[in-house]
């Protein structure tokens, strides 16, 4: 038998391929509910993010059912067997995904507020303007959440940076993400997600660059927050 190269798993595959095991032998029965994420963390020791994202892909392959207000529970093998979705290999993991997003899209807004012309800046606007309408229709603003973090990479005048944020935007529509989505995304979320955007807008306006740097930074770090939040808390805020 050849031998084959060794990939680096991700993380939250390790701590869902360890659970995937304990349900398997029997040590998570069908219709239990798993700890809590706080202990599961501290047992596996990985961070509470990590143990999300691996609840959120046992979710997604139809291993458990998390319940809004009372917790994740295991599913039985039956409806395990229904589940056709496979999270993808080199999906990453959703909040690792926006730490991520902090670093690189930070220093893209700085560079933006310090090279940003009008039609740059007007269609920032225009993006915003989108999310606007499609919040107060009840849909998801996502096409203009989209157009407003490209037209900031756009404004750079770097390629890469662009190609940079658009693969960051296509990692979004994984359906780790999507799924994560569903339980926490919601009107209020969005109101308070067009609101961070436009104090980054501003501060391109003013072309000031660590004001743009500090409010797409802080704009990421409530994102982080909202998908964190306790289950309890899902579509709530």
């Amino acid at each position: 038998m050849p031998i084959k190269t060794v990939e680096p798993q991700r993380l939250y595959r390790q701590i869902a391929g360890q659970l995937r095991a304990l349900m398997t032998s029997g040590e998570f029965k069908p219709g239990a509910r798993l700890p809590a994420e706080r202990d599961l963390a501290k047992q596996l020791g990985v961070s509470r993010p990590s143990v999300r994202e691996a609840l959120i892909a046992l979710e997604v392959e139809g291993w458990v059912e998390v319940r809004t207000g009372s917790g994740v529970y295991v599913l039985d093998r039956a409806a395990r067997s229904r589940s056709r979705v496979k999270v993808p290999e080199a999906e990453w993991g959703p909040l690792e995904l926006i730490r991520a997003r902090r670093v690189v899209e930070g220093e893209i807004a700085a560079l933006a507020a310090t090279q940003a012309k009008r039609k740059d800046m007007d269609a920032i606007a225009a993006a915003i303007q989108l999310m606007e309408d499609d919040s107060q229709r009840g849909v998801a603003p996502l096409a203009g959440d989209r157009a407003f973090h490209t037209a900031i990479a756009q404004a750079c005048g770097n390629v890469v940076l662009l190609e940079t944020v658009q693969t960051f935007w296509g990692a979004r529509r994984g359906p780790l993400f999507e799924r994560l989505g569903d339980h926490f995304e919601s009107v209020p979320s969005w109101r308070k997600a067009i609101g961070e955007h436009q104090q980054v807008l501003t501060a391109i306006r003013d072309h000031d660059p660590e004001a743009a740097r500090a409010a797409m930074q802080q704009h990421m770090d409530k994102s982080h927050a909202r998908f964190s939040a306790s289950w309890r808390r899902a579509n709530q805020s």
